[in-house]
C-alpha cells in the first residue's frame, strides 16, 4: 500500500512512517526530548527531501510540544516571564533561518547544509552526552555528586535591565534569554528540531535555572518558535506535507505514551548513555551517506 505525498512528491508506505513517528516518539517519551534532532534524519534516510523534512517535522513538535506544557502547567514548573523572553528571540532567529534556508535551497546547497549541521550537533551532543552518563555510572560509590551553585550569575545580573525571574528563581538580564532563543529559532528553521537538545542543557549551565523549571520552559518556547517556522516554511518555501505530518503524529503520540511508561523503569543515567549512543549512531549513518559515493551517478557522454 502507497500513498502519495503532495509536497514531497514521491510515494510512500504509511506503515512504514506511522512506525518510524511512533519508533521516535517512544524516544521522546522514554527520554523526554522533542525527537526533531532524530525524526529529520530518519525521514532523510527514507528518501524524503530534506527541505520538506524539516518543514514538516517543524510542524510534528508543536503538536507534541503543546501536549508536554499541558502536563507541566498542572505542576507549575513553566516560568512563563523567561519563556516569554526565549519566544521573542526565537521568533526573530526563524525569520533569519527561514531567509538563511531560503538562499541555500536557490543555490541547491541546502540539503549538503542539513546533513553537515546534524552531523556538527549530533556529534558534539552525542559524544558530551556519552561522557557525562559514563562519568556518573563509573564513578566511585562513596563519592557524592556535587549540587549546583547558586542561582544567579553576576555577569549576567551586571548586564542592563536586570529583572527578577521568580519562577526560576534568577536576576538576571533578559538579553542572555534573548540570545539563546535567537540562536535555538535559526537551528529550528534550518534544521527542523525544536531546539530542546540545545536549550535544556544552557538554560541548566549557562542561565543556572532549576531542573523542575527547564523542562516546561523549554516546551513553551518551543510551541511558539516552532508554530512560526512551520507557518514560515509553508508561506515561504511550500515545504510543509501535511499528509507526512499526520502519519508521524498518529504514530508519535502513542509511541510517546509506551516511552514514558518504559522510561520509568530505567535510570537515568542508563538513559542517557542509551541516548548518547542512539544520537552517535544517527550521526555515524549521517556521515557514511555523505562520504558514500551514489550507487548509480550520473554519467555525461558526448553525444554522436
Amino acid at each position: 500500500m502507497q500513498i502519495y505525498l503532495p509536497i514531497a512528491e514521491i510515494p510512500v508506505d504509511p506503515f512504514v512512517v506511522v512506525f518510524m513517528g511512533a519508533a521516535v516518539g517512544f524516544l521522546s517519551g522514554m527520554f523526554g526530548v522533542g525527537g526533531g534532532f532524530l525524526m529529520t534524519p530518519l525521514l532523510i534516510f527514507y528518501g524524503i527531501p530534506p527541505a520538506v523534512a524539516v518543514g514538516t517535522e517543524a510542524s510534528q513538535i508543536v503538536a507534541s510540544s503543546v501536549s508536554g506544557v499541558l502536563a507541566h502547567l498542572r505542576r507549575k514548573t513553566v516560568d512563563f516571564l523567561m519563556g516569554g523572553f526565549l519566544v521573542l528571540g526565537g521568533g526573530f532567529g526563524s525569520i533569519v533561518g527561514i531567509l538563511i534556508f531560503r538562499y541555500l535551497r536557490e543555490i541547491g546547497q541546502v540539503e549538503i547544509f542539513i546533513s553537515l549541521s546534524y552531523v556538527l550537533f549530533l556529534g558534539i551532543i552525542g559524544v558530551l552526552m556519552l561522557v557525562e552518563s559514563m562519568r556518573v555510572l563509573f564513578r566511585s560509590p562513596e563519592k557524592t555528586p556535587t549540587r549546583r551553585k547558586h542561582r544567579s550569575v553576576e555577569w549576567m545580573a551586571a548586564m542592563p535591565f536586570a529583572m527578577r525571574f521568580r519562577r526560576s528563581q534568577l536576576y538576571i538580564s533578559p538579553i542572555p534569554p534573548i540570545i539563546l532563543g535567537f540562536f535555538v529559532g535559526i537551528l529550528a528553521a534550518i534544521m527542523g528540531v525544536g531546539g530542546g537538545f540545545i536549550m535544556v542543557p544552557v538554560m541548566l549551565y549557562v542561565l543556572n535555572m532549576p531542573t523542575n523549571v527547564v523542562i516546561g520552559t523549554s516546551l513553551f518556547q518551543i510551541i511558539f518558535v516552532t508554530a512560526i517556522t512551520t507557518i514560515l516554511h509553508a508561506t515561504a518555501n511550500q515545504t510543509v506535507d501535511i499528509v507526512l505530518a499526520l502519519l508521524l503524529l498518529s504514530g508519535g503520540v502513542i509511541g510517546a505514551q509506551l516511552g514514558a511508561r518504559a522510561g520509568i523503569k530505567l535510570k537515568g543515567e542508563h538513559l542517557r548513555a542509551l541516548l548518547a549512543l542512539i544520537v552517535l549512531a544517527v550521526c555515524a549513518r549521517l556521515v557514511f551517506g555523505l562520504i558514500t559515493p551514489p550507487v548509480s551517478p550520473f554519467v555525461i557522454e558526448a553525444g554522436s
